[in-house]
Parts: C-alpha cells; structure tokens; sequence
C-alpha cells in the first residue's frame, strides 16, 4: 500500500522524471555504459508504469543500444555501416581537442577509436567538457571520402545531442519535495542512486546521502576509506554526468588545474566534482602538486604563472584499508592509505571538510541494488548542479551556535557539510529544529573524525577535538564523539605480568609513540639479551646502560634482586610504527627489577623520563604532546619525573585531569612507585 502511495506521488509531482530501476540492472548487464546513459534512453521511453508501455520502451531501449552503442570490439564493423549508409547514429563517449595546426577542433571517440574527427567550434564551446575527460554523447555520423584532401578525416559528424536532460524547473522540484516525508524521499534519493533503502539501517542511509554531497555543494572535501566492495567510488562514476573519477594515480598539474601552454582551465574547472579512486596510489609528476592542491581544497583557487583561477569543483579522496579501523588506530592513522606526501601532511589533511567512515557501510550484495522507482539519475544530477548555486551553511543558526573548540576550518567544514545535507534532504530549505540537529550532529561527527586524526599526527596544535554545540534556548552544550572513538587501547586496564611495562617516547621518524617491554628471568649466571631493536645501535646502548646501572645498585633497589645467579632476556616492541626509541635506560630498568622481584607495575601506567649514564634522570621533552598520546593509548596513571613538574603550565587542564600523575626523583624511586612499593 505504501508503495503504491509513493508511486503516486512520484507520478503526481514528477511525471516523466522516474524510472524502475530494476530495467537499468537488466540493461545494464548487456551494456558497459554508465547507468546515467542507460536512463536518459529510459526517461525518453520508459516513464510509464503500465507494463504494457515499459515493455515496449525497454524494447525500443535495446534496440538502440544493439544498434547505435559502439562495443570496442566492433568498431570497424560500426565503420563500416557509417560508410556503406553515408549516415548512421551512434552512441559514444567524444573527448574533443584543439588542433592549433590546423586551426580547428578534432573529435575522438572511445569506442569506435577513431581519432582527427572535424567537429564545428560551436560544440566544445557550448559543452565545455567535451575539452576535458570527455562525456557519452549522442552522435549523428556522416561519410565523405575527399580526394582533394587525403589527409582529413571522411568521418563527419553531422549533429551531437550530449547525454544529458533538457532545462529543468528547480522551483518545481523544491516545490514537491514538501509533498514527501523525510523518511519517503531519504528512500527516494537512496533509490535515485540505484541502491534499495530497506536493506540499510538509518546510519546507513545517512553515509549513503553524504557521497552526494560533493556533488550538491561547491569546493566540498570529502575522504572515505574503508574495505572493498562497498561502493565508494560507484556514485562519482555511474550516477552523475558531472563528475569525472580519475584513476590509476599519476596526474598532472596541468591535466588537473590549468594547462600553461595550451591556456586551458583543468578538470577542476570543467566538472562538478573530481573523485580520486585508490588514494594510496595519488602522484603528481609535478613537485609543486600536492601544494597547489593544497591551496585549491582551502581557497577554490590556484595560481599558475601570473594568473589566479577560481573553479568550484569539488574533491573526493576514496580508497582501501586493508586492516580493522582497531589496528589502525591502533598503530597509525585513520589516513594511513595516503601516500605519504598526504598522509603525514597535516596541512593538506586539515583541509578536508568530511570523514566518511566506509567500514560501517557493509560490503555490497545483490539485494542491495534496488528494483523500485526512483528518478532518472541524469534528471537529478541536473537537480544536483543546480542546487549548487545555493547554500544552507547557516541553516543552524536560528536554533543553536557552535561550541568554542571548532577552529575556522572546522566551522567551514561543518557548514558545508550541513547546507549539503540540507540541500539533498531538504532542498526546498523547510524543516523543523530536530531535523536541523541531526543533521548538525552528523556534520560534526564528519569532521571531527578529520580533527582527531590531525591530533594523532600533528600532536598538540590539533588537540581541541570535543566538538560542541549549544542550544540557543536552554543553553545546554551537547558533544559529539566519533563511533571509533572507544575503540581498544594500547595499554590495557588491570594489572600485567611482572616484567611487563609500556612507555611513551619519540621513535626514529620523530614522532611520539608507544612502546612495550616484556622481560623474562630464568635461573642463569647472570647473561643479559634484548630483542626487538633490529639494528638501532643507541636503543641497544640504552637497553645495555639499565643492567650496568642495576648490576651497580642492585643493593639500593632491593637485595632480592641478583645479577649474577639469573639471566635476563627484555623483548621491547614498537606498538606505533614509528621506528624504535633510544629513551629505553629507566624503562628497562623498572621491567628487570619488576621481572627479578616478580611484582607487576602499577595497572594502566605508562612510564615518562629516562635515565642518563651518569645516573641523572632525564626530564620529559614537549610533555604536552606525550601525556596526549599517552592518554591515547589507554593510560590512566603517568609516571614522570620530577624536573617535568615546571611543564605542567604547558598541559591543558582537562588532559591532565585525566591521569594520577606519580612524580620521581631518582632512578629507585622510580622502581618503587611503579611497583606500588611505599
């Protein structure tokens, strides 16, 4: 009954404007063109719900495709026909390119691989983007073979109808959507992009919605990562005719923004939306790339020579991760498939306005591509671009303000990502208070998850990460958290075995992580092994300075403890990834003497400071950004020396309220109060 409702509705408000899309599915087996292209042949004839009528236009549909879609593989046969009939209509996809020798515009199709095709100026310049990447179209083909002129082309083209919709009516758009509810037209869109809405939950759905945004909101950043399977980069390549995905990598400044020679506006400037397929993969073969990306995702311009250029294309970075969201969390950053010229810039990262988490979007099956009603993917891509021109970034504003520890592009990012949602759930801008807060929770969500990734790799300069909003009625401030936020940690609660302990120090890349030492005693003549350390000759001298000094003033710790009746073996792990540390002397020095007493540390306890070969404790370097990663990794109390305390200034007041911090002296004093010892 529902259905039919809504098929009702869609016949009322959009007559001519939807299709069943389970005839694009049976099509499409048969067809390898981009489902946009399938239903803009369907919109023509299809429309219909009477059976009798869609039958008859799927026919009519084949029947093209059969006859006038160019299969790589029967080209010269498509050649032929064009020859033998003087005239013949094909279907295609024409990239065109200015021949300055020769003072005209060729043409060259994909399919039927014919390239130096003269084609009239008015069409690159009414179509922009036959100029760039190219798009499917619909071609009239004449012959005529000129004996005066051997060189030139006998292909003519004698008229070129692109794929795409006639003027659409915006205001009649946003006028019906008021005839929907939210529930009703979230399934429409969802089903509009091929996917059946009844198998997703609601958080589902809401990813689902976000992969449009970039294409409804100008100079939007958007990432997601996640497993295989899941669609990422299906929207950016079938669904819209406005947005180009580049894969294989390797780009060019000039194929991407601006040509210097040739003094032509890139893909950025011919297309909605730039989607990047396998980020890991990303290379510029110009050195200046990454950076004047960089200024294009902050600003929506670049400057190439002595001129600046504006485009409102937006960018989309989609690729694989190959390991649990846990371990990556774990071990790196939720950035990590980025080359490293991205991935470790926080810079380039900062300027992404949205995270969408893809490991919560479950891996594609059948049942998930929808067989129902929804509208002509070209008819709402046109809907798409022309929503473009307007924005709902302060949608929120009559109802609540944002919280103080959203930064500038925090703030843009998350009004983006609002007037996006707004735009596609709401594009006639009418909606309750309730709706604009869901919408203003998952926009901070989105960007959040960007933030406490940048606090991961950049440290303190990223550490305001409790996004907030505050109700302009009642005043209460409301925090959004990220799912993953509780995931596991490095330093488990409870107490550990004895010779356990992790410590928190800077690695060989320079940056700060955490490390875990495991150490076993057996009855010996008093031999002394580390593993672990590859061929990091400081981390050995460090772990080798602990049992000199133990060997020295064993007495003074404890007089159980012997080095010369035992053997002791310390196996020290880097849980980051970021290279060994050489900050080990005091750290191994707890570990035997907690192994040699059998005595655990302290439970949840992460030890700071080192120990120097004359016997002087060493102070903690940039204790700020260590005590942050230490409360990463799970630790609830610190041990740190006492020359660290005059850097408590440095440390914001709600970081150290989150440990039990345990102040030392000397190197015994350590032992003691990292094994509870009084």
């Amino acid at each position: 009954m529902e259905e039919n409702n809504l098929i009702e509705k869609l016949q009322m408000n959009f007559p001519g404007k939807f299709v069943r899309k389970d005839l694009t599915k049976k099509i499409k087996e048969g067809a390898n063109v981009p489902i946009y292209v399938l239903e803009y042949l369907l919109g023509m004839y299809c429309t219909s719900t009477d059976e009798e009528d869609i039958e008859s236009g799927v026919k009519s549909v084949k029947t093209i495709l059969a006859e006038n879609y160019v299969r790589p593989d029967e080209a010269e046969k498509i050649k032929s026909k064009i020859r033998e009939k003087g005239s013949y209509t094909v279907i295609d996809r024409i990239t065109v390119k200015l021949n300055v020798k020769e003072d005209r515009y060729e043409a060259e199709f994909s399919n039927l691989a014919l390239r130096g095709v003269q084609i009239d100026s008015g069409y690159p310049l009414k179509y922009e983007r036959l100029l760039g990447g190219g798009i499917w179209c619909i071609v009239q083909m004449e012959y005529f073979y000129d004996e005066g002129d051997k060189k030139k082309s006998p292909f003519i083209i004698k008229k070129l109808t692109p794929v795409q919709m006639p003027k659409i009516d915006i205001e009649e758009f946003k006028k019906a959507r008021s005839n929907f509810t939210d529930d009703e037209w979230i399934d429409l869109i969802l089903r509009s992009t091929g996917m059946e809405p009844s198998n997703f939950n609601e958080r589902e759905k809401w990813l689902h919605l976000a992969r449009l945004i970039p294409l409804v909101e100008n100079n939007y950043n958007l990432c997601e990562l996640g497993p295989r399977g899941t669609g990422k980069s299906h929207i950016y390549k079938e669904i819209s005719p406005n947005s180009i995905l580049v894969s294989g990598g390797q780009t060019t400044v000039a194929n991407l923004f601006y040509n210097m020679g040739t003094r032509q506006v890139g893909l950025v400037g011919l297309w909605d939306c730039v989607a990047f397929d396998e980020v890991a993969g990303i290379k510029f073969k110009d050195q200046d790339g990454v950076q004047i990306m960089k200024d294009y995702m902050a600003s929506g311009s670049f400057a190439r020579g002595k001129e600046e250029k504006n485009a409102t294309a937006s960018m989309v970075f989609v690729g694989n991760i190959n390991q649990s969201v846990d371990v990556m969390l774990k071990t790196s950053s939720l950035f990590e498939p980025f080359p490293d010229a991205m991935g470790q810039d926080t810079a380039f990262l900062d300027r992404m306005h949205s995270y969408i988490p893809g490991w919560e979007i479950p891996k594609y099956r059948p049942e998930f591509f929808t067989d129902d009603y929804g509208f002509i993917t070209d008819y709402y891509s046109e809907i798409m671009r022309e929503l473009r021109k307007v924005s709902y970034g302060d949608a929120y504003d009559k109802y609540f303000k944002l919280g103080r520890q959203l930064n500038q592009r925090d703030v843009i990012g998350v009004k983006k990502t609002i007037s996006g949602l707004v735009k596609i759930i709401y594009p006639n801008g009418v909606f309750e208070k309730e709706n604009i807060e869901k919408i203003l929770r998952f926009a901070l969500e989105m960007r959040r998850r960007v933030k406490e990734q940048l606090k991961r790799i950049g440290g303190m300069e990223f550490y305001d990460i409790n996004f907030s909003y505050i109700d302009n009625e009642s005043f209460i401030e409301e925090y959004v958290p990220v799912p993953e936020q509780g995931g596991g940690t490095l330093i488990p609660e409870g107490i550990g075995k004895p010779g356990h302990l992790y410590t928190v120090a800077r690695g060989k890349s320079d940056m700060i992580g955490t490390f875990k030492l495991e150490t076993q005693v057996t009855a010996g003549s008093g031999k002394f092994e580390r593993t672990g350390l590859g061929s990091n000759s400081e981390a050995k001298e460090s772990v080798d300075l602990a049992f000199k000094y133990l060997k020295a003033n064993s007495k003074s710790i404890s007089g159980s403890i012997s080095t010369t009746n035992y053997d002791y073996l310390v196996n020290i792990q880097d849980m980051t990834g970021i290279g060994m540390t050489s900050t080990l002397t005091l750290a191994t020095l707890i570990a035997i003497c907690s192994a040699a007493l059998n005595k655990p540390v302290i439970s949840s306890a992460a030890v700071l400071g080192d120990l120097s070969i004359g016997g002087t404790i060493i102070k903690v370097e940039e204790l700020a950004n260590t005590l942050q990663v230490c409360k990463d990794a799970g630790a609830k109390k610190v041990l740190l020396p006492m020359s660290s305390a005059v850097d408590i200034g440095t440390v914001p007041s709600d970081l150290i309220g989150g440990f039990n911090l345990i102040f030392y002296n000397t190197a015994e004093d350590a032992v003691y109060k990292a094994l509870g010892v009084e």
